[in-house]
């Protein structure tokens, strides 16, 4: 094979550098809980029936699992029914947030990005990978970009073969 057809691989050798969100993806088991299959008639909580479901709900299934509590019924949920859960699953669980799970995964990004050692990137040209197999949430993409852009050469979106330009200095 001559020089002439030699394939070169432009992009790895050039100095942009990726940044996949899914490296810091957390692993464990993800679990939402819907109080609205403790309310009466899917309405009404009703303290005494609560704090029944409290005592004799599995808490111990939550083990190393990140969870998000919520209620999905259109009912007025008191604050000290979510404070009941929260006290019941903290033995257990490895975080606890209020919301959906895409809530929690904004969380959990949320406190990766703000221990995020970025320091090796300062001044640099770099990619942050969109497409992915885990749930990272668009809220990962924004609190990365807003990190990044004081101390980026440039910011881009995608894959290097197909970049969306974000923010250049």
């Amino acid at each position: 094979m001559n020089t002439e057809d030699t394939i070169v691989n432009k992009v790895a050798n050039s100095s942009l550098i990726n940044i996949d969100l899914e490296d810091y993806y957390p692993k464990g088991k993800r679990v939402q809980i819907d109080l609205a299959e403790t309310l009466f008639q899917g309405l009404i909580l009703r303290e005494k029936d609560f704090r029944e479901w409290i005592k004799t709900h599995d808490w111990a299934q939550y083990r190393d699992s990140y969870v998000a509590v919520a209620c999905s019924a259109d009912a007025i949920i008191p604050v000290w029914a979510y404070m009941l859960v929260s006290a019941q699953l903290e033995p257990f669980a490895k975080d606890i947030v209020f919301g959906d799970l895409e809530d929690l995964e904004s969380k959990l990004y949320s406190e990766i990005i703000h221990k995020l050692d970025i320091s090796a990137w300062e001044g640099q040209r770099l990619i942050i990978k969109g497409c992915g197999n885990l749930p990272v949430p668009r809220s990962a993409f924004l609190m990365l970009t807003a990190k990044l852009r004081p101390i980026a050469k440039s910011i881009m979106y995608g894959e290097a073969c197909s970049t969306v330009p974000i923010f250049k200095s």
